[in-house]
């Protein structure tokens, strides 16, 4: 991994939540293997078509993100904090030319009757410009997963 890109990162994280009508260890199964997760990842419009994921706290995970005109994009870091089945830290890097950017994601799963809610904080984001593309992704990528445990 390359360092922090210099500059000043947004001061406010970003965090999201939403509420997924599946039991905690479903939904930590469905982020955290590979098969599942090609299923529901990514933002509107975008295929994630292969992933990689050791899930073990120094395990490394990437993401290939295929955009509609052919582009791939792939996202990767590494497993920081993973306590199975309620919360994962990972550093967050896009694969793309310029210099790095090494974010951090926390993502909680907390069980709320027979549903769970998925909180997501993505922090030490570059800019706000960054910020806003993160917040527009990780909406779309928890709608598709809501929508992806509704169909299993």
């Amino acid at each position: 991994m390359s360092s922090e890109k210099a500059g000043n990162p947004s001061p406010t994280p970003l965090v999201i939540r939403k509420t997924v009508r599946a039991s905690v260890d479903t939904v930590f199964e469905a982020w955290t293997q590979a098969e599942h997760l090609k299923r529901w990842w990514g933002p509107r419009d975008v295929e994630c078509i292969a992933a990689e994921i050791d899930l073990r706290v120094g395990g490394r995970y990437r993401l290939a993100n295929q955009f509609p005109d052919g582009k791939v994009i792939w996202i990767a870091g590494e497993f920081e904090i993973v306590e199975r089945p309620h919360r994962l830290v990972y550093s967050w890097h896009m694969e793309v030319p310029g210099p790095a950017t090494l974010e951090r994601v926390t993502v909680e799963f907390q069980p709320r009757g027979q549903a769970t809610e998925v909180t997501i904080t993505h922090d030490r984001i570059a800019d706000e410009k960054m910020r806003t593309g993160h917040e527009q992704g990780w909406a779309a990528c928890l709608d598709g997963l809501a929508e992806y445990l509704g169909r299993n």
